[in-house]
């Protein structure tokens, strides 16, 4: 098939991608849950939720059908769907002819790869080192993980935003992900929609937070999980978390997802436990130039 039959189209335009992509993306709700909840974000909040710099999106067509799509929000990794060996080369080749400038790529475990593999030909004495193994996993049964510890789930207000960007901020830390958006501004857009559950003592001390993402396409993502180091090993998170997929299963939604970080046991068996059970894997490989020898010109 000549490479222009399959050329992949590029814009910022959110609203032209999805009135293009929706339908691709939406098909398969679970594996497409981030492109899904980001446009979303996009759509209602603006181009600027995730960063300064204007999102980049772009989908691969085929005999008049969508196949593949990919989004960034820079200076966020590239995020893409699946791809064959060959498509991801057409892509890496694509934005290389750009002049994009990547940090990394998430996709599935071997979409990932290729793409990796692509841009590191292209893009000679770039690195690619592998930044995280995750899993993806999607609520069955649900169940309690043991006694349930003392206190009562609540829903975050506006009287808790302080506390959430701080704990926003002390989560992407913990997880090593760096980020451009404004701590507050995250947490007001949450607080907007009821998308954080705290656990509280019976005292009413927040010790542990939950969130969801909005309902789309059937399905709710649970993140990020967060308890500060004080609190740890006491069940709290679990206890935010059973609560967070029974009202989103309350609500009449298809799918309840979450992402783990594979290195991660404990967090990797308390879902197993409380009835999460694997859909996929993902894999974060990160794009590094090769340092320059001292005295080497640009």
């Amino acid at each position: 098939m000549p490479r222009e039959s399959y050329a992949w189209a590029v814009t910022h335009d959110v609203d032209a991608f999805l009135a293009r992509a929706g339908d691709f993306l939406r098909s398969r709700p679970a594996l497409h849950t981030v492109p899904l909840t980001v446009t979303h974000a996009l759509r209602t909040r603006g181009p600027n939720t995730f960063g300064a710099q204007a999102p980049v999106f772009g989908l691969l067509e085929r005999d008049g059908d969508v196949r593949a799509a990919f989004f960034r929000t820079p200076p966020h990794r590239l995020n893409v769907t699946s791809l064959s060996e060959e498509d991801a080369d057409s892509l890496a080749a694509r934005l290389a002819g750009l002049g994009h400038d990547l940090p990394g790529v998430t996709a599935d475990r071997t979409t990932a790869a290729a793409f990796a593999e692509a841009w590191q030909r292209l893009r000679t004495g770039t690195s690619a080192p592998l930044h995280r193994h995750d899993r993806l996993y999607r609520l069955d049964t649900p169940a309690v993980p043991g006694p349930v510890p003392p206190g009562r789930p609540q829903a975050a207000g506006e009287g808790d935003r302080a506390l959430l960007a701080r704990w926003y901020g002390e989560f992407a830390e913990a997880v090593g992900e760096r980020t451009s958006r404004d701590a507050g501004d995250w947490a007001a857009a949450r607080i907007a929609y009821g998308g954080i559950t705290l656990w509280e003592t019976p005292g009413g001390t927040p010790v542990a937070m939950a969130g969801a993402t909005p309902r789309i396409a059937g399905q709710v993502r649970v993140g990020p999980v967060y308890t500060p180091a004080p609190f740890r090993g006491r069940g709290y998170a679990g206890a935010a978390t059973v609560e967070v997929g029974r009202a989103a299963l309350a609500s009449g939604v298809d799918e309840v997802l979450l992402f783990t970080d594979l290195s991660n046991p404990t967090s990797n068996g308390l879902y197993q436990r409380i009835g999460y059970r694997p859909v996929a894997d993902f894999d974060v490989y990160d794009f590094e130039d090769a340092p320059r020898p001292a005295g080497a010109s640009a």
